[in-house]
């Protein structure tokens, strides 16, 4: 069951790198969301799906 949970973040995870690397930011931004992103785990995952997929590219632009 824990290797299906860690599967499941690793896609979500992977699926969340690609959408904000074709933001039209600067990239040390696209950088520094991503990193923020995986070092927060399921967290981050939580917190970019819900909020910082819509909000996010307008803020750091």
């Amino acid at each position: 069951m824990g290797f299906i949970i860690w599967i499941i973040g690793l896609v979500l995870c992977v699926k969340a790198v690609l959408e904000i690397l074709k933001w039209d930011v600067d990239g040390v931004k696209k950088l520094l969301v991503v990193i923020i992103l995986l070092l927060t785990s399921w967290v981050g995952l939580l917190g970019y799906y819900f909020w910082g997929r819509e909000n996010l590219p307008a803020l750091l632009k």
